[in-house]
């Protein structure tokens, strides 16, 4: 199969990184696979899709704004894909704007925040919730599908303590992280002001990540609290914190909190969608979406109790399985497109 994937966005967070690993494990399916984005694709901080990508899946880099729409035209024509599998909004509008011959499909990463979503063939679901944006008497098909993870190894206790060591963090000290952007919907913010209100001795907080709101998140910061920026290693340092916060007021499915369970890490999330989501299904407590009183009494909690490592059985999100069903669904919209039978 001929496969496109588009995505216009900037910098590396959880989007790209599901995209990259799409890309990756379809190519090593067999299939051919070319990745189209924007020429701004580095984050402020220089980060990149395709700094995640492997050497045998193609690349198209279009302009980011004038004659952007040409430029997709032309990738597209010269590659002929089988299936065009569209990222977020901008790059769904401007493939769906070009009517191509191709069957399309979506990943909701966010939710169905535009009327070109509604005129692909197929759309993804990661959540659960996110179905219910989609309308009853809509003719495509919708899938859901599990968010993709790629199991981290676990670290050996010297391992770990060498981890924490290269991060300035004491054996002693207790370790809050964070990993995502530094955006409003994340919630940082009260984290931060959770993190200072709880006033836990010998402890740390680590926020991970890049993003507009670095400056007003800094000055909100304790002294005992510190933003680093982005790290290509990321998954790998979930083993070093002694518990995982996503505190965000707007969350689809968090593949961070995907990463902290397989990191082993306890989780503690707010009440948006995607987190209750995850919760019910594998464990962690949670806290009502902005409560920063009731964020600051799980963090004592978990700083007295200092609950253990866990093994949660995440199979059903590994790559190879979220791969196979992916290529399942494209599968079915190539053969309903072309008016065939879709594969048993």
């Amino acid at each position: 199969m001929r496969i496109v994937h588009t995505l216009f966005s900037q910098g590396f967070a959880g989007s790209e990184r599901s995209t990259a690993e799409a890309c990756n494990a379809q190519r090593r399916a067999g299939h051919e696979v070319l990745l189209i984005v924007r020429r701004s694709h580095r984050g402020r901080a220089g980060a990149s899709i395709l700094d995640h990508i492997d050497p045998g899946v193609q690349v198209a880099v279009v302009p980011n704004r004038f004659f952007t729409a040409r430029a997709l035209r032309r990738a597209l024509d010269a590659f002929q894909p089988d299936l065009i599998h569209t990222h977020l909004r901008r790059s769904t509008r401007l493939v769906v704007g070009l009517k191509p011959a191709a069957a399309t499909i979506a990943t909701l990463h966010l939710h169905v925040n535009g009327p070109e979503y509604l005129q692909l063939d197929g759309l993804i679901c990661n959540a659960h919730w996110q179905k219910r944006d989609i309308p009853a008497d809509w003719p495509g098909l919708v899938f859901k599908m599990h968010n993709s993870l790629v199991p981290q190894p676990r670290l050996s206790p010297e391992e770990r303590r060498a981890l924490r060591q290269e991060l300035g963090v004491a054996e002693h000290e207790f370790l809050v992280g964070g990993v995502g952007r530094l955006a409003h919907s994340k919630g940082w913010d009260h984290l931060l002001a959770a993190f200072a209100r709880a006033a836990l001795p010998d402890a740390r907080l680590i926020l991970f990540g890049e993003g507009r709101e670095r400056a007003r998140l800094e000055k909100l910061a304790p002294p005992n609290a510190s933003l680093p920026g982005h790290r290509k290693d990321i998954k790998r340092l979930y083993q070093a914190f002694d518990v995982f916060v996503c505190p965000s007021r707007r969350e689809p499915l968090p593949r961070t909190m995907l990463e902290a369970y397989d990191a082993g890490t306890p989780v503690i999330a707010s009440s948006a969608d995607g987190c209750h989501e995850l919760i019910e299904a594998y464990g962690g407590d949670e806290f009502p979406i902005g409560d920063v009183e009731a964020l600051a009494g799980l963090l004592r909690r978990h700083h007295r109790e200092r609950p253990p490592r866990t093994r949660i059985d995440l199979s059903a999100h590994h790559i190879e399985n979220v791969t196979r069903d992916y290529l399942a669904a494209y599968a079915a919209l190539v053969a309903r497109k072309r008016g065939a039978p879709s594969p048993s």
